[in-house]
Protein backbone atom coordinates (compact mmCIF):
# COMPACT_ATOMS: atom_id res chain seq x y z
CA UNK A 1 0.00 0.00 0.00
CA UNK A 2 1.32 3.42 -0.96
CA UNK A 3 0.09 6.69 0.55
CA UNK A 4 0.68 9.72 -1.66
CA UNK A 5 -0.79 13.14 -2.34
CA UNK A 6 -3.97 13.15 -4.37
CA UNK A 7 -3.73 13.79 -8.12
CA UNK A 8 -6.44 14.97 -10.51
CA UNK A 9 -6.81 11.43 -11.87
CA UNK A 10 -7.93 10.33 -8.36
CA UNK A 11 -10.80 12.81 -8.02
CA UNK A 12 -13.58 10.66 -9.42
CA UNK A 13 -12.59 7.57 -7.43
CA UNK A 14 -12.36 9.46 -4.12
CA UNK A 15 -15.73 11.12 -4.74
CA UNK A 16 -17.20 7.67 -5.39
CA UNK A 17 -15.59 6.20 -2.24
CA UNK A 18 -16.85 9.08 -0.07
CA UNK A 19 -20.40 9.03 -1.48
CA UNK A 20 -20.77 5.23 -1.25
CA UNK A 21 -19.52 5.22 2.32
CA UNK A 22 -21.92 7.96 3.38
CA UNK A 23 -24.79 6.23 1.56
CA UNK A 24 -24.05 2.98 3.42
CA UNK A 25 -24.64 4.77 6.75
CA UNK A 26 -27.65 6.79 5.58
CA UNK A 27 -25.55 9.96 5.69
CA UNK A 28 -26.12 11.02 2.08
CA UNK A 29 -27.99 14.05 3.40
CA UNK A 30 -27.41 17.81 3.57
CA UNK A 31 -25.00 18.84 6.30
CA UNK A 32 -22.47 16.09 5.46
CA UNK A 33 -19.45 15.86 3.15
CA UNK A 34 -21.79 14.26 0.60
CA UNK A 35 -22.82 17.72 -0.59
CA UNK A 36 -19.46 19.53 -0.27
CA UNK A 37 -18.98 21.60 -3.45
CA UNK A 38 -15.32 20.56 -3.76
CA UNK A 39 -16.07 16.82 -3.64
CA UNK A 40 -15.60 16.27 -7.39
CA UNK A 41 -12.29 18.16 -7.54
CA UNK A 42 -10.45 17.39 -4.30
CA UNK A 43 -6.96 17.53 -5.87
CA UNK A 44 -7.45 21.08 -7.12
CA UNK A 45 -9.20 22.20 -3.94
CA UNK A 46 -6.46 21.02 -1.59
CA UNK A 47 -3.70 22.29 -3.89
CA UNK A 48 -5.15 25.81 -3.75
CA UNK A 49 -6.00 25.84 -0.04
CA UNK A 50 -3.28 27.19 2.31
CA UNK A 51 -1.85 24.69 4.84
CA UNK A 52 -3.97 21.92 3.36
CA UNK A 53 -3.26 18.55 1.82
CA UNK A 54 -5.13 15.41 0.79
CA UNK A 55 -3.58 11.96 0.57
CA UNK A 56 -4.82 8.78 -1.06
CA UNK A 57 -3.95 5.17 -0.33
CA UNK A 58 -3.21 3.14 -3.45
CA UNK A 59 -3.09 -0.66 -3.54
CA UNK A 60 -0.58 -2.85 -5.40
CA UNK A 61 -2.69 -2.73 -8.59
CA UNK A 62 -2.73 1.08 -8.53
CA UNK A 63 -6.34 1.42 -7.35
CA UNK A 64 -7.25 4.20 -4.94
CA UNK A 65 -8.76 2.55 -1.85
CA UNK A 66 -9.06 5.47 0.57
CA UNK A 67 -8.01 8.96 1.51
CA UNK A 68 -7.78 11.67 4.13
CA UNK A 69 -7.31 15.44 4.16
CA UNK A 70 -6.25 18.25 6.44
CA UNK A 71 -7.33 21.83 5.94
CA UNK A 72 -7.65 25.01 7.95
CA UNK A 73 -10.75 25.27 10.12
CA UNK A 74 -12.62 28.52 9.56
CA UNK A 75 -10.83 31.58 10.88
CA UNK A 76 -8.86 29.66 13.49
CA UNK A 77 -5.20 29.91 12.39
CA UNK A 78 -4.01 27.28 14.84
CA UNK A 79 -6.73 24.68 14.13
CA UNK A 80 -6.42 22.15 11.32
CA UNK A 81 -9.41 20.02 10.49
CA UNK A 82 -9.22 16.33 9.66
CA UNK A 83 -11.40 15.96 6.57
CA UNK A 84 -12.84 13.17 4.49
CA UNK A 85 -11.24 10.06 5.98
CA UNK A 86 -12.77 7.22 3.97
CA UNK A 87 -11.61 3.71 3.07
CA UNK A 88 -13.37 1.21 0.80
CA UNK A 89 -15.01 -1.72 2.64
CA UNK A 90 -12.58 -4.27 1.19
CA UNK A 91 -9.61 -2.39 2.69
CA UNK A 92 -11.14 -1.83 6.12
CA UNK A 93 -9.97 -3.65 9.24
CA UNK A 94 -6.34 -3.75 8.09
CA UNK A 95 -5.01 -0.61 9.79
CA UNK A 96 -5.22 1.57 6.68
CA UNK A 97 -7.32 4.31 8.28
CA UNK A 98 -4.77 4.50 11.10
CA UNK A 99 -1.90 4.81 8.61
CA UNK A 100 -3.75 7.58 6.75
CA UNK A 101 -4.39 9.33 10.07
CA UNK A 102 -0.71 9.14 11.00
CA UNK A 103 0.29 10.86 7.74
CA UNK A 104 -2.37 13.52 8.28
CA UNK A 105 -1.42 14.12 11.92
CA UNK A 106 2.26 14.51 10.99
CA UNK A 107 1.14 17.34 8.68
CA UNK A 108 -0.95 18.87 11.49
CA UNK A 109 2.10 18.88 13.79
CA UNK A 110 3.97 21.00 11.22
CA UNK A 111 1.21 23.54 10.57
CA UNK A 112 -1.23 23.69 13.49
CA UNK A 113 -1.55 23.46 17.27
CA UNK A 114 -4.88 21.58 17.24
CA UNK A 115 -6.56 19.00 15.03
CA UNK A 116 -10.36 19.12 15.02
CA UNK A 117 -12.81 16.73 13.41
CA UNK A 118 -16.52 16.25 13.04
CA UNK A 119 -18.14 12.87 12.57
CA UNK A 120 -21.27 10.86 13.26
CA UNK A 121 -22.14 8.55 16.12
CA UNK A 122 -23.09 6.02 13.42
CA UNK A 123 -19.40 5.65 12.49
CA UNK A 124 -18.50 3.58 15.55
CA UNK A 125 -15.20 2.16 14.24
CA UNK A 126 -13.98 5.64 13.26
CA UNK A 127 -14.93 7.02 16.67
CA UNK A 128 -12.90 4.27 18.38
CA UNK A 129 -9.91 5.10 16.18
CA UNK A 130 -10.06 8.80 17.05
CA UNK A 131 -10.13 8.00 20.77
CA UNK A 132 -7.22 5.55 20.42
CA UNK A 133 -5.19 8.25 18.66
CA UNK A 134 -5.63 10.66 21.56
CA UNK A 135 -8.51 12.80 20.38
CA UNK A 136 -10.73 14.21 23.14
CA UNK A 137 -14.48 14.34 22.63
CA UNK A 138 -16.15 17.77 22.69
CA UNK A 139 -19.71 18.53 23.82
CA UNK A 140 -20.45 20.68 20.78
CA UNK A 141 -18.85 21.74 17.50
CA UNK A 142 -16.35 24.56 17.30
CA UNK A 143 -17.93 27.79 16.07
CA UNK A 144 -17.88 27.91 12.26
CA UNK A 145 -18.79 24.30 11.55
CA UNK A 146 -20.17 23.64 8.05
CA UNK A 147 -21.45 20.10 8.66
CA UNK A 148 -24.48 20.60 10.87
CA UNK A 149 -25.64 16.99 10.62
CA UNK A 150 -22.57 15.66 12.40
CA UNK A 151 -23.16 14.81 16.07
CA UNK A 152 -19.66 13.91 17.39
CA UNK A 153 -16.73 16.32 17.63
CA UNK A 154 -13.14 15.72 18.64
CA UNK A 155 -9.98 17.73 19.16
CA UNK A 156 -6.35 16.82 19.67
CA UNK A 157 -3.73 19.27 20.92
CA UNK A 158 -0.15 19.26 19.71
CA UNK A 159 2.78 21.16 21.13
CA UNK A 160 3.05 24.75 19.91
CA UNK A 161 4.41 25.14 16.40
Amino acid sequence: MIIREIEEKDNQKMEQIIKRSLESFGLDIPGTAYFDPQLSHLAEFYKNEPNAKYWVAVDEEGHVVGGVGIGPFGQENDVGELQKLYVIPEAQGKGLAKKLMEVALDFVREHYTYCYLETSRKLKVANRLYSKLGFKELDKPIEGSEHGTMDKWYIKEFKSK
